[in-house]
């Protein structure tokens, strides 16, 4: 039976609501908006949505040649789908285009005395002339980083030198500058290598790279006649970063997380970088393309990283000064799923006479932070280094932190300790190899760093004044009532004063 209620019993029922709501009574949907944004942000980023996304990447490597290099239908697609959840999610989307030399080894074989043996080829060198190019076999002293390592017998020989000391392009140099018509580098450990002469394009002398065991058997044989026959094919290849920002917070003080997404042709590249690359998207998809932040949030996927920070480098310098001001800071995501983890913040150098952005320290004060307070991991903090797509921002004076879990250097002892993993063994020991598929990613790492992403872009996108002074509305706003309710508060800068914003002239 429906009864009906009388209209004092109508105003009873009010009036408790009323209390009850004055009392605080909080139901679930009232209590997550209580939630600041970084708390929220850090609640909706899972793990498991970060591996929807590792998955996906895992699946257009297996269906496109097994990578997701820069210049491969396996990066193209990989971009289709980072643009299409963007796009779904109603950020403003675009793909800017950026072209670069793509090189491809042809041919590439030393033979010493009669013995034919393929060479790897390092990244940036020369063509040998037609057929090969032939001279006597010289060696350099050391290491080959000094000019006197060089002596005179290296004019138009082949010079073979030992790697390590210095890197590849400085050897290369000062062979050229000694005359050397070509040069082979051979490992100072066991086994082959590879390596880049820090440029994409084709130049120079001949440069070859070959194992341990076929250097120290070459360097018996000075004199000896040697061919070394490098041919490179080179072309331009046009491609694009994604760029996705949200439509709401200030466009004067726009908070940047970046990650690249490209890969190195060996394998699929979960690790370096699907790690970052899907962490970052679900970020982005969390915090939406209308989120209420007082900053705008900026979101990149750069390309062609792995041939030289291409993506990242084009996109800053083309830039206008005034463009670059109004970025805030910059926040870079590059491996944080290794197998063996190691827990990185870039950013806060410990030298006091280093040259990062002012600011950058206060970034990975909050990463540390949070991922010791919320995660009861102590991560060390170090400075920025020179190899991932922070660099054009630090080189613009923008404020640049980041998180890293290591490549395929060694764990120490003491860190084994601290953070669970294996001593003297390789952080990622898959670095750039095929073996870099969905096996390789640290469910743990990957969960610990997603968190700490998405608490730092939550942080930032609400107040930046730990970085570069500008607080958020709401304190701008309290501060201004402070004034006016302060005596004279309201005189002080009256509406109507021509002088107003001024410095005054003594």
């Amino acid at each position: 039976m429906h009864r009906r209620r009388s209209k004092g019993m109508v105003a009873a029922v009010v009036a408790t609501s009323v209390v009850l709501v004055s009392l605080g009574a909080v139901t679930p949907a009232t209590a997550a908006s209580q939630k600041t944004l970084p708390e929220q942000l850090t609640a909706k980023v899972t793990t498991d949505g970060v591996y929807r996304h590792l998955r996906a990447f895992q699946r257009i490597a297996d269906t496109n040649g097994g990578n997701r290099a820069a210049g491969t239908s396996g990066y193209q697609k990989s971009v289709d789908y980072v643009v299409n959840a963007l796009t779904r999610a109603g950020f403003n989307v675009s793909t800017p285009e950026f072209s670069y030399s793509s090189t491809t080894v042809k041919t590439a074989q030393a033979t010493f005395d009669g013995t034919v043996y393929p060479v790897g080829v390092l990244t940036g060198s020369g063509n040998s002339a037609p057929g090969g190019t032939q001279a006597k076999l010289s060696i350099a002293a050391a290491n080959g980083c000094a000019a006197q390592d060089y002596p005179a017998s290296v004019q138009n020989s082949i010079v073979l030198i030992q790697r390590g000391a210095c890197n590849f392009s400085q050897k290369r140099d000062l062979a050229t500058a000694a005359g050397a018509v070509g040069a082979v580098i051979y490992n100072n450990v066991p086994g082959s290598f590879s390596g880049t002469l820090g440029s994409a394009q084709v130049s120079g002398i001949p440069v070859a790279a070959i194992s341990q065991a076929e250097g120290e058997a070459a360097s018996a044989k000075p004199g000896s006649q040697v061919s070394l026959d490098i041919q490179i094919e080179e072309k331009q290849v046009v491609t694009q970063n994604v760029i996705a920002e949200t439509r709401t917070g200030r466009v004067d003080n726009v908070v940047m997380a970046g990650a690249h997404l490209d890969g190195v042709p060996a394998g699929p590249g979960m690790n370096d970088n699907g790690s970052g690359s899907a962490a970052l998207l679900e970020t982005a998809l969390q915090l939406g393309g209308s989120p209420k932040t007082e900053n705008a949030v900026r979101f990149a996927w750069w390309g062609a990283e792995e041939l030289g920070l291409l993506g990242s480098f084009d996109y800053v310098g083309n830039l206008t000064f005034e463009q670059q001001l109004d970025i805030a800071l910059y926040m870079n995501f590059d491996m944080i799923g290794s197998p063996n983890a190691g827990y990185f913040v870039n950013g806060d150098n410990p030298d006091p006479n280093a040259q990062e952005p002012l600011g950058s320290k206060s970034i990975a004060k909050v990463f540390a932070d949070y991922m010791q307070s919320a995660k009861g991991v102590v991560p060390e903090k170090g400075p920025l280094g020179g190899g991932t797509d922070h660099v054009p921002f630090a080189r613009a004076g923008i404020a640049s932190a980041g998180l890293f879990t290591g490549v395929n250097n060694l764990m120490s002892e003491e860190q084994a300790k601290k953070w669970g993993g294996q001593a003297n063994q390789p952080y990622d020991p898959n670095y750039h190899q095929r073996g870099d598929n969905l096996n390789n990613i640290n469910r743990t790492a990957i969960g610990v760093n997603s968190s700490t992403m998405a608490w730092g872009v939550g942080t930032f996108a609400m107040d930046t004044a730990e970085v570069n002074g500008i607080p958020p509305r709401e304190q701008r706003a309290n501060a201004q009532r402070s004034l006016m309710r302060s005596p004279g508060g309201a005189e002080a800068f009256p509406v109507n004063d021509p002088s107003r914003g001024r410095t005054p002239v003594s």
